[in-house]
């Protein structure tokens, strides 16, 4: 699934996580003193990532895991630890290296392969597990049902991923974010209800034997994000 809007936004994506933002992503996802709004940032991720691991099993021994947009390999490394082998996948070749930079020890069975590339890609192969957080918040509702279409055929248990859930706030936060110039900002989220996802997924053809599960919000300060596991039947 590769639409216009889709390749268009993903490469607005890979132009502000690999130079404009990056250094800001380096030390957001570091131990390194931040501001107070990027504090309840980084602890709402804190919190997400944590949400998504508990809705993984314990072991993870002999499964394949995508981290559909890994960033700094947070996830990808504690999925490792649990035994998984995973495949880390992000659009900025900076973040991706300084997760090769920050990659401990991972005992076997457990390891990480931090990619640069496209989620979508099919050359990736089969998953029993896909997650994919904050990766799909800036793309339109086609975009991110179109890109779960494509994650599904290849995935064979779950795919946990996360979305920013249409609330007052959050539209407010979003409109003034476009009075900003242009090149100062960040490529904007977009707001969706939880609803509507579930009636477009319903609909794909793609998604008959899929069904949504778990369902959890997290709101930090300036960290608004709900996740959503969808599981085969």
């Amino acid at each position: 699934m590769n639409s216009v809007s889709y390749t268009r936004r993903r490469g607005q994506l890979e132009t502000y996580f690999d130079r404009t933002a990056a250094r800001a992503w380096e030390r957001l996802t570091s131990d390194a003193p931040v501001s107070g709004i990027r504090a309840t940032v980084r602890a709402g991720r804190d919190r997400m990532r944590e949400t998504l691991l508990n809705w993984l099993p314990e072991d993870l021994s002999g499964r394949r895991v995508l981290d559909a947009g890994c960033g700094t390999g947070a996830f990808a490394i504690e999925a490792a630890r649990r035994g998984a082998e995973v495949v880390a996948i992000d659009l900025s070749t900076t973040l991706t290296g300084l997760a090769r930079n920050r990659l401990p020890v991972i005992q076997p069975p457990g390891r990480v392969e931090f990619v640069v590339g496209d989620m979508l890609d099919p050359a990736f192969g089969e998953f029993d597990h896909v997650v994919a957080m904050d990766s799909l918040i800036h793309y339109r509702t086609p975009d991110m049902v179109g890109a779960l279409d494509g994650l599904a055929a290849r995935t064979t248990r779950s795919i946990l991923f996360t979305f920013a859930p249409r609330t007052p706030l959050l539209t407010v936060m979003h409109t003034v974010g476009r009075l900003f110039p242009r090149g100062n900002r960040a490529p904007g989220i977009v707001p969706v209800g939880e609803n509507a996802i579930e009636r477009k997924l319903a609909a794909s053809s793609s998604m008959t034997d899929w069904r949504p599960s778990r369902t959890k919000r997290v709101i930090t300060g300036f960290y608004m994000s709900q996740a959503l596991e969808l599981v085969r039947t």
